[in-house]
């Protein structure tokens, strides 16, 4: 089984549970571990898989907790770097519907910097880059450039997300895409949002945005469409993946979970590059995944709510 590296934040989220999606009037926070590729590494490993995860975090008691999280859900994490800067925070309001919206404290995720030892680990394994921030500037976003060109002359399968965020970009959406564009460019998959795909490729329809997408570089591409599944667009076929009915009351984490899920899978391949052009098995592993995300969002929180194996096989029953 390859290892799935993970590259980006690991942060505090402050959840208001059931508090509406106005932070301002919530006045009960809720302490949870997160950060979108700290989730990924998390459910994979939960899943049995083999992750690790390249960050930082402070030199603080919430760098404290976040680390023990990691650690008690088997997560390598021999490259995860400490910072006197403190850890990022993340403040999370909950609509009824279960959908969130974030607000940012940053802190010591920007302060990853570039090791080249750690490159030896991304050699025919697979490099997992999937952080809200990494492309806000600083040190993380060279960090990031770097591990990314590593994971290329190293020939790891490589995954993009681009976890867009209002609340990161107000107003510099354009930017946000011209960033991206390399990642998709090079990327064997990319994993969006519906609004990260329209934004992204200009188009609203998703078979054209996919079209769009495509032609930039990127040979399979996932959107997560909540309750209705996913569209999975390859080389040959598109079509959209239905998901398992739930009752969600917190949506946060879901893709994580998802993507998570669904590299699990693929790293059980001798050769997953080989796999993005074969709608049928992709259309499989994306069904399963469908599950791990829904299962995920009936509980508060990201990492706590993942589910492991047994959990998933009785979903799919």
């Amino acid at each position: 089984m390859k290892k799935v590296v993970c590259i980006g934040e690991l942060l505090i989220d402050f959840v208001a549970e059931n508090q509406g999606n106005d932070l301002s009037k919530a006045p009960v926070f809720t302490k949870k571990a997160g950060g979108a590729p700290a989730n990924v590494a998390c459910a994979i490993a939960r899943l049995g898989g083999n992750s690790s995860f390249i960050g930082c975090i402070g030199e603080d008691p919430f760098g404290n907790y976040l680390l023990d999280v990691l650690q008690e859900n088997k997560v390598d994490t021999s490259f995860l770097q400490r910072s006197d800067t403190f850890t990022t925070l993340a403040f999370v309001s909950i609509s009824e519907d279960g959908e969130r919206d974030f607000v940012f404290s940053r802190g010591a995720d920007r302060e990853l910097k570039y090791l080249p030892k750690v490159k030896v680990d991304f050699r025919n394994n697979m490099v997992h880059l999937g952080a809200a921030t990494a492309l806000l500037g600083g040190g993380l976003e060279a960090a990031y450039g770097h591990y990314f060109f590593d994971g290329l002359t190293e020939r790891a399968f490589i995954s993009f997300d681009p976890n867009f965020r209002h609340d990161l970009w107000k107003k510099k959406e354009a930017a946000f895409v011209k960033k991206c564009l390399p990642f998709i460019e090079k990327s064997h998959l990319c994993k969006f949002s519906l609004e990260e795909a329209q934004l992204l490729s200009g188009h609203r329809d998703l078979e054209k945005a996919c079209e769009a997408l495509h032609q930039i570089g990127t040979r399979a591409i996932v959107i997560t469409l909540g309750g209705e599944g996913t569209f999975l667009s390859t080389s040959s076929r598109q079509g959209t993946i239905p998901s398992i009915p739930v009752s969600p009351v917190d949506t946060t984490g879901a893709g994580d979970a998802f993507i998570g899920c669904l590299l699990y899978l693929l790293s059980s391949l001798e050769d997953p590059e080989k796999v993005m052009d074969n709608y049928d098995m992709l259309s499989e592993m994306v069904r399963t995944s469908n599950a791990a995300g829904a299962l995920t969002t009936t509980q508060f929180g990201a990492i706590p709510s993942l589910p492991d194996q047994r959990q998933l096989k009785a979903s799919l029953q």
